[in-house]
């Protein structure tokens, strides 16, 4: 009698074997998704590493964007590293901080660095601008709290800049997100933004700890008086934020 060639096959094996080969695919995979930003890797100097690592980076990868917007494609091995960083070497040996050359806060680096993002404005769901003044939006209005409009904005030296004129609404998530304010003619005139999140709202005062009044003229400014781009809302954030440490000099110091 003629035995079939399963006969004499170990399927168990067979199948053991498939799931292991699928295993290391997929770890193959994982891993180069995985390397999609951040590689190739660099060293402090931003040039390229000698040593890459076992797996290639991953094809180039194009997006359907929604609401018209068209198609991105995003190079693989993208640095997402800005060219222009005002930073200079503090010691020739690798691993050591790097100090600002120039303002940090309008340079963009340490706690005040910004990503390069779209210069777009974000959208909801249904295409619509997702953060907009309240002036806009005849459906909302200020129902609890403290209404911050018309109340002096302070900065961290305790001086009066300007006055608070409108809030800025996350429309789908009903929260505040920005206030605008206009600064005093005496400190550069027209209108800023200032995260909710960096504004503290008293009764007769909005403070905003993390800046002075000398470096309220160069907050980032928004090209529309209607909408935020996500590089504006960027480059606002990390203003603030960067105050915190580069305000001054003694915020710099150790704090006890």
């Amino acid at each position: 009698m003629t035995q079939t060639f399963f006969g004499e096959f170990d399927l168990a094996s067979l199948s053991i074997w498939l799931f292991w080969v699928f295993f290391a695919l997929l770890i193959f995979y994982i891993q180069r998704e995985n390397m999609r930003e951040g590689f190739p890797l660099v060293d402090d100097d931003g040039e390229e590493a000698p040593n890459q690592g076992l797996f290639p980076v991953p094809d180039d990868k194009t997006f359907k964007l929604p609401h018209g917007r068209g198609e991105l494609t995003v190079p693989s091995g993208q640095r997402g590293d800005r060219d222009d960083l005002a930073l200079e070497r503090t010691n020739a040996a690798g691993g050591y901080p790097f100090e600002p050359t120039g303002n940090p806060m309008v340079d963009g680096v340490g706690p005040a660095a910004w990503a390069p993002r779209r210069d777009i404005p974000e959208l909801d769901g249904l295409g619509h601008l997702k953060l907009q003044p309240m002036r806009k939006l005849e459906a909302f209005s200020h129902a609890a709290g403290r209404d911050p409009r018309g109340k002096p904005v302070v900065t961290g030296d305790n001086k009066v800049v300007g006055t608070v004129t409108d809030m800025w609404v996350d429309v789908p998530e009903q929260l505040v997100r920005y206030l605008e304010y206009e600064l005093d003619a005496e400190h550069g005139g027209g209108t800023r933004l200032v995260p909710l999140t960096m504004a503290r709202i008293w009764s007769n005062r909005v403070k905003v700890r993390s800046i002075f009044a000398e470096h309220v003229k160069d907050v980032p400014l928004i090209a529309n008086p209607d909408q935020v781009t996500l590089l504006e809302e960027e480059k606002i954030s990390a203003y603030y934020a960067g105050g915190t440490l580069y305000a001054s000099e003694a915020r710099q110091e150790p704090q006890i």
